[in-house]
Formats: structure tokens, sequence, C-alpha cells
């Protein structure tokens, strides 16, 4: 059974970031999905890693998926009424189709929640495409529950997501994928 690894990316680690991105990007213009039609925001992507905050996930020490997870909030989304500090974001969540179907997106969610509960954290939140129902549904799926929709015309995310992460439990390494979905 293949362990998968997650740890923050290095800047030298970045073009395999970005290709992860890309992959992702192209698979979803393959299915007719407006989402991530643009090259990767490579300023976060190195503001991110100076941080520690943007990860890759390896299968056997190969890259699989990247995520981002910090304590930012989109001003734009969040609002004082919501605590944005309860909580931490995952962004830029990409898996590589030939992983695709493992349960590795699950993983990377619980990983997310079980460093939000580390951090003494109640939410783990994120915000989706408006207009991607199936990635919307996913969530749900993955115990998420839809805040609300935030419709901004130069913003074509917007859809707020959150669970709870209280009570979680486990490590940075997960095994068992082959029988989960993702």
């Amino acid at each position: 059974m293949p362990e998968l690894e997650i740890r923050p990316a290095s800047r030298d680690q970045l073009g395999e970031v970005e290709a992860l991105l890309t992959g992702a990007s192209e698979w979803l213009a393959s299915r007719g999905i407006d989402q991530w039609q643009f090259p990767p925001r490579r300023d976060r992507l190195v503001s991110a890693m100076d941080r520690g905050e943007c990860f890759l996930a390896c299968l056997d020490g190969v890259p699989v998926a990247t995520f981002t997870v910090d304590d930012q909030a989109d001003p734009e989304f969040w609002e004082a009424s919501d605590a944005p500090e309860d909580a931490l974001y995952v962004h830029r969540m990409a898996v590589a189709r030939e992983v695709a179907g493992r349960g590795l997106g699950g993983n990377l969610l619980d990983w997310a929640s079980d460093r939000a509960a580390a951090k003494g954290k109640p939410f783990l939140r994120l915000d989706a495409w408006k207009t991607n129902p199936g990635l919307q549904s996913y969530y749900l799926g993955q115990g998420f529950r839809l805040v609300r929709v935030v419709d901004l015309p130069h913003r074509p995310s917007g859809a707020l997501f959150e669970r709870a992460v209280a009570g979680m439990e486990g490590g940075h390494k997960v095994t068992g994928l082959a029988g989960a979905r993702n």
C-alpha cells in the first residue's frame, strides 16, 4: 500500500507545484469547465512557500497533489461576522489525474483539518468556483457545508464552504488510499 506524505513545498519545487496546478487546469478545460483557465500565480505560490503554507503530497516520494493551508481569510468573501480568525483556509488544491479516485483529496482535507485543530481553530474553510457544481458537490460529500455564495462580478470563485474540525485526530501520513474515493 503506498504511503502518502505531506510536506511543505520549497522554492526549488515550484515547477512541480505549477505542473500539478496546470494539469488540473487542463483537465478542467477538457471537461468544459472554465475554472483556473489562467497560469498559476507564481508570486502567490512563492509567498506561500516562503511561509511554509504551500504543500506537496507525495506517494512513494512522487508529488501527486498540492494545496495551500493558511490563516488568510479572503476579505472579499469572509466577513467579520464569520470570525475569520476561527479557521484555517484551503487554497489551490490540485490532485494529479493519474491518482484521482483514490481518496487523496479527502485525505488532504482531513490533514488540513488536523492542522486546524492543532492550531486551536474550530473550522476549515475554502472558497470554490461558483460555476462548478461538481466541485461544490464534492465538498459537501467531504463534510463541508455551504455557508453562502458571494457573487462578485470580478471573482469567479465565491461559493464559501466550512466544516468543523473539533475532535479530529490524526497524523501527517496516511495509508490505505486504494479503496477510498476522491
